[in-house]
């Protein structure tokens, strides 16, 4: 199975992270940036715009990329790279009763900082990448469910 490329969006809007759950129905307490994989002939931007709006109902900018994360899961022959781009909110409003065409997100909140160090969220340099300008690499690591 080749490598998959996904986009997902750093989106802070007045001083909260917007995150998804990152696994579907209930059971996980995992969180994660909206965003999912790149489609052929689709560029990253476009896609990520596409997979915020599917999963949350908001109309993005995206901006430039801040951080690159690799997880795999080498008992399922599955290795992705996620590239995060610096997104500002272009329309729309959270709605629990969004409906995800994939099913996959179901909770969609918005995140103080310190509201952060008690949950549990992947990639873990996510909190510090959002709140700062700078730029990182998150090493491949085993996938968490």
């Amino acid at each position: 199975m080749p490598i998959r490329v996904a986009a997902r969006a750093v989106l802070i809007h007045e001083a909260h992270l917007l995150l998804v759950n990152a696994w579907p129905g209930p059971d996980s307490d995992l969180w994660c940036a909206p965003g999912g994989g790149a489609r052929m002939h689709e560029s990253l931007a476009e896609g990520l715009k596409r997979e915020v709006y599917e999963e949350t109902g908001l109309g993005i900018d995206v901006g430039a990329p801040c951080l690159v994360n690799e997880f795999h899961a080498p008992e399922r022959d599955f290795h992705q790279v996620e590239i995060f781009f610096r997104c500002t909110l272009a329309s729309g409003v959270i709605d629990d009763d969004w409906p995800d065409p994939e099913g996959i997100v179901t909770r969609r909140r918005w995140f103080t900082r310190a509201a952060l160090r008690d949950i549990r969220l992947k990639p873990g340099s996510l909190p510090d990448i959002a709140f700062s300008t700078g730029v990182a690499y998150d090493a491949l690591e085993k996938i968490v469910t």
